[in-house]
């Protein structure tokens, strides 16, 4: 067994300290996004419990689409162009701004799923009708903000701070719509590749100078230090990189080929975090390219039934694949369904191809009923980098 389960409210930030005390733990790692954006770490910080994340100032970043293109263009950081849009009057007033396709994002957090490319005019207006009316994704939606579109290859860039120092993690790529070739609506993530070639040094550098140095030095600038890890959204356009999103933990499923690739002692990394004593020796980087492929339950990203049972996850890890669980349940000692995203099925290779190759046998030996999952994780990388 990798972890204990252990039953909470994760919104309930005194029953998390509570636990954390009664744990005695050495550290606590705050994996979603909510408790960062309720002020988690400042409770832990109150009470000098070390704990790996930003405090709650700094979530904005991720809790606010606002608050994040704001920062940006205060602080000279590429991104697309934006208008805020509060009511069905700022649509009209706004709608000719940018070009088809536009993208429009709820302002909060919706799990991944607040973003949609309206390909026209009217999709545009039927779109933000239904977020201003909280009917898309409910209170999240409340305001909008209208983006141009950006047109190039999406990288996940990744460092983990200690609030003055940061380590900086191989890149990836998600793979965000439900279906093939990147049609339907977005969803939380459906695979994700992490392969050297996705960047070059120099793009790598570049990311650095223009995005991350800028990011932190002005949270700091702020008196907000970011402590835990920056999630850079990235759109590698013909003019360089732009920020598409902000997260503020590690992301899921790039975190599955990333921890897949990582050698070392991650847990002496993360600590060192929390102490604001970076030690990035404590962890190296396996040469090859790693992939996640996320099996979903049948419905996903609407609506989905749970509670349906699991088979052959042991096959799938007999040849080496690491099988991650997120939306499953222990129920009358048989594993079943309880999530939308239900496991992250990762492997690697020598190369990208084997890598992909290794996932999607393994993920052919699990199933249950109405499973569902991408058969393209990964292609673009093999088309662009082979």
């Amino acid at each position: 067994m990798d972890a204990s389960c252990i039953p909470g409210d994760i919104a309930s930030a005194s029953e998390l300290v509570t636990l954390a005390e009664t744990l005695d733990a050495d550290f606590t790692v705050v994996g979603p996004e909510a408790p960062l954006a309720n002020g988690l770490v400042n409770e832990f910080m109150a009470r000098e419990l070390p704990i790996v994340g930003p405090t709650q100032f700094a979530a904005q970043l991720e809790g606010s689409k606002l608050f994040a293109k704001e920062f940006m263009r205060e602080h000279g950081i590429p991104t697309a162009d934006f208008v805020l849009i509060e009511s069905l009057g700022d649509i009209d007033q706004h709608i000719s701004r940018f070009d088809f396709p536009v993208a429009l994002k709820a302002d909060g957090l919706a799990a991944g799923k607040g973003v949609v490319l309206a390909k026209s005019e009217g999709e545009a207006r039927e779109v933000a009708q239904a977020m201003l009316a909280g009917q898309l994704v409910g209170e999240a939606g409340r305001r909008i903000v209208l983006e141009e579109f950006l047109e190039g290859e999406e990288v996940s860039f990744i460092v983990l701070s200690d609030g003055t120092d940061y380590f900086v993690y191989p890149p990836t790529q998600d793979h965000k719509p439900v279906f093939d070739n990147d049609e339907g609506p977005n969803t939380g993530g459906m695979g994700a590749y992490c392969d050297p070639a996705i960047l070059s040094d120099d793009l790598r550098s570049t990311v650095i100078d223009t995005v991350v140095e800028p990011t932190l030095g002005g949270l700091r600038k702020a008196g907000h230090p970011f402590q835990g890890f920056l999630y850079c959204g990235l759109m590698m356009t013909p003019d360089g990189p732009r920020v598409l999103e902000y997260n503020v933990r590690m992301g899921d499923p790039e975190t599955q080929p990333l921890m897949f690739r990582l050698q070392g002692n991650f847990a002496e990394l993360m600590f060192s975090a929390a102490q604001g004593q970076l030690e990035p020796d404590a962890v190296s980087w396996s040469p090859g390219p790693t992939a996640c492929v996320v099996l979903c339950s049948e419905g996903y990203p609407g609506s989905y039934p749970k509670g349906r049972p699991i088979e052959g996850i042991a096959e799938a890890e007999r040849d080496g694949a690491k099988v991650f669980h997120a939306g499953t349940r222990l129920h009358e000692g048989r594993l079943v369904t309880s999530g939308g995203r239900v496991l992250g099925v990762t492997t690697g290779g020598d190369d990208l191809r084997q890598a992909l190759d290794s996932a999607y046998k393994a993920a052919s030996k699990i199933h249950f009923e109405g499973m569902h999952y991408r058969k393209d994780i990964g292609r673009k990388g093999i088309e662009l980098h082979s």
